[in-house]
């Protein structure tokens, strides 16, 4: 570690050393029993940037812990995924509680020019530093506690030739059943993410009030970081819940506009594309006849 209020964490050992744990017994990879955790450092606010992998679900843990924009007290089981340089900030409270879950720690060394190397950052998780974590069921707790033992009992057994590519492989059983929590989590956590969408309309319908010639057409990334949460995220709230990508989404809601403004006012189509943000109404007009079947003069026309 380098600096008092910026921690880096380059290694396995030197996060073992600064969680006071004794020294690791893979250079590369290690599984961490929180309730052995005791942060050797003075400050009671920190924050680190490490170059490891992170995924671990923790109970009880003292403080509180700044994952991307949110902020947890562990008082259920929490999982949360962390990549490579993402900015991790934690409140330490001395309390004297014992937390309890396990941290699975790995370099990207461990991985290098391995089929998992080129295909994790398909897992969108690591990707949520800026939504919510995964909270786990009892029964998704006890199926993780079991593949991360196998992972520490493999290393802890002798290292030799098929090591890596064993827990390589357990790794990537891991990361598949995450991937079915949280599509279990979209189902199970609908109030919270009904009420993203509820803020979705409201931002669609706050930018398209506006005057947005200038601005051009919302993008995903636009409304994802005014709703504070990623754009992986936010697409796959969007195709769980209501089947479409956030650009269709996005473009249901300016057909819809379209056709307000098309059958209530005597704007031009030109001019009604520029007010919705297109650089070229023939943009506007081959969009609209691709998600309506007709022209937006025909569609006026049948008002008429």
């Amino acid at each position: 570690m380098t600096n008092r209020k910026l921690y880096t964490v380059d290694t396995i050992a030197e996060f073992h050393r600064i969680s006071g744990l004794p020294k690791p017994q893979h250079p590369l990879i290690s599984l961490v029993d929180y309730s052995l955790v005791e942060y050797q450092i003075e400050e009671s606010e920190i924050s680190w940037i490490q170059d490891l992998y992170f995924m671990g679900f923790k109970r009880d843990i003292q403080g509180k812990l700044h994952y991307g924009q949110s902020q947890y007290d562990f008082d259920e089981g929490l999982m949360c995924f962390i990549a490579p340089r993402q900015l991790v900030k934690m409140i330490i409270d001395k309390s004297g509680i014992k937390p309890s879950g396990y941290l699975l720690a790995f370099h990207p060394d461990f991985i290098w020019n391995t089929p998992l190397a080129k295909t994790i950052s398909n897992y969108k998780f690591f990707g949520y530093d800026v939504n919510e974590a995964l909270f786990l069921s009892e029964k998704e707790e006890e199926t993780l506690i079991g593949l991360f033992k196998g992972i520490e009992k493999e290393y802890q057994s002798g290292i030799d030739e098929f090591t890596q590519n064993i827990i390589i492989s357990q790794i990537e059983v891991i990361l598949n059943y995450c991937e079915r929590f949280y599509q279990r989590q979209f189902i199970t956590r609908k109030k919270s993410n009904h009420q993203v969408l509820d803020k979705l309309e409201h931002i669609l319908d706050d930018y398209f009030k506006n005057d947005v010639i200038n601005k051009g057409l919302p993008t995903a990334n636009y409304i994802a970081e005014s709703l504070n949460i990623s754009t992986n995220y936010l697409g796959s709230l969007l195709k769980s819940l209501t089947g479409q990508t956030t650009q269709q989404h996005i473009h249901e809601k300016l057909i819809q506009k379209a056709k307000e403004k098309l059958s209530t006012t005597e704007l031009s189509v030109s001019e009604i594309a520029y007010e919705l943000g297109f650089e070229h109404s023939q943009s506007f007009s081959k969009l609209f006849k691709a998600k309506t079947d007709i022209s937006p003069l025909e569609f006026r026309k049948s008002f008429n």
